[in-house]
């Protein structure tokens, strides 16, 4: 276990456990401290199943590959399945493996897993770097193919945050992808006036919330006045398509910055809207993150 502090933000990390995150807190000046991510007391970062609490980084692609495949519309790759559920291959590889500490201070860490041997052909090279400074804390990502052939690459956060009745979400996006069950896409709702979260909404609700947004603007308010606590995110220009989602009662809330929208590994119809990055022997796909806390 890894521990930052920088005075503003404190932060702990598992890089054995898939580089996750399992807590960040906020400690204002003249203020009493607030925990910025959904951390419940006693839970246990693993990699049998997607850690759900924390942050997180999603590579060499999010969200999940149907059937354990990725096919870029050139090439058929074939993976192994890691949720049997829904015999998908989700979230890629990296929050399943050890990483190694690379570079580390009191306020920052440079972690990096490596990929090679595996039965597919995904070989490659990623780095996360967690940051805290005064105002914010950054997470950067980085995917270097160190494969022989080009082959289709993303990334994304997993970030959980708490979810209180009166938490709010104010963000614009270009559209959402629209899904039949097991969200499958089959086609895209375009918003005219950025959507239905442009003017604020509550985001609990008594069914479960799913959305995987298209051409995000960014930021994305978080704001829980019971708290007085808001979180602003905000992420390159690589991460545009985030993922919302929460089910009912559940206390949390996932926003997940990410280059493609779920089910683009693998279905035609959400690679054609937010296809993945095809990236040659040696070129690296980046991205970065950021959460900026403030009160209300």
């Amino acid at each position: 276990m890894i521990a930052l502090s920088n005075g503003f933000f404190s932060a702990t990390l598992s890089p054995e456990h898939g580089a996750i995150v399992t807590a960040l807190g906020w400690t204002p000046a003249g203020g009493p401290g607030d925990r910025l991510l959904f951390s419940p007391d006693g839970a246990t970062a693993g990699i049998a199943a997607p850690n759900r609490f924390g942050l997180w980084p999603m590579a060499p692609f999010a969200n999940r590959a149907f059937g354990g495949i990725v096919d870029d519309g050139h090439q058929r790759l074939r993976l192994p399945i890691n949720d049997p559920a829904m015999q998908a291959t989700i979230h890629g590889f990296g929050w399943q493996s050890a990483w190694a500490v690379a570079e580390q201070s009191f306020d920052r860490v440079a972690m990096v897993h490596e990929r090679s041997g595996a039965s597919d052909p995904y070989r490659y090279l990623a780095r996360m770097t967690v940051s805290l400074l005064e105002d914010r804390a950054r997470f950067d990502l980085t995917v270097t193919n160190e494969a022989a052939e080009a082959l289709p690459y993303g990334l994304g956060f997993h970030p959980w945050l708490d979810c209180s009745p009166d938490t709010r979400l104010t963000m614009s996006a270009g559209g959402t992808l629209a899904f039949a069950p097991g969200y499958r896409a089959t086609g895209l709702t375009t918003y005219d006036d950025g959507g239905p979260y442009r003017a604020g909404r509550a985001i609990a609700q008594a069914d479960e919330l799913a959305h995987s947004f298209i051409d995000w603007a960014g930021p994305a308010l978080f704001a829980t006045p019971s708290r007085g606590l808001g979180i602003a995110i905000t992420a390159s220009e690589t991460l545009r398509h985030p993922v919302l989602w929460t089910p009912p009662q559940s206390g949390f809330v996932c926003f997940e910055p990410q280059s493609h929208g779920i089910g683009a590994p693998s279905e035609a119809t959400a690679r054609a809207i937010t296809p993945l990055a095809v990236l040659q022997p040696g070129e690296t796909l980046s991205g970065w993150m950021e959460i900026r806390p403030f009160r209300l």
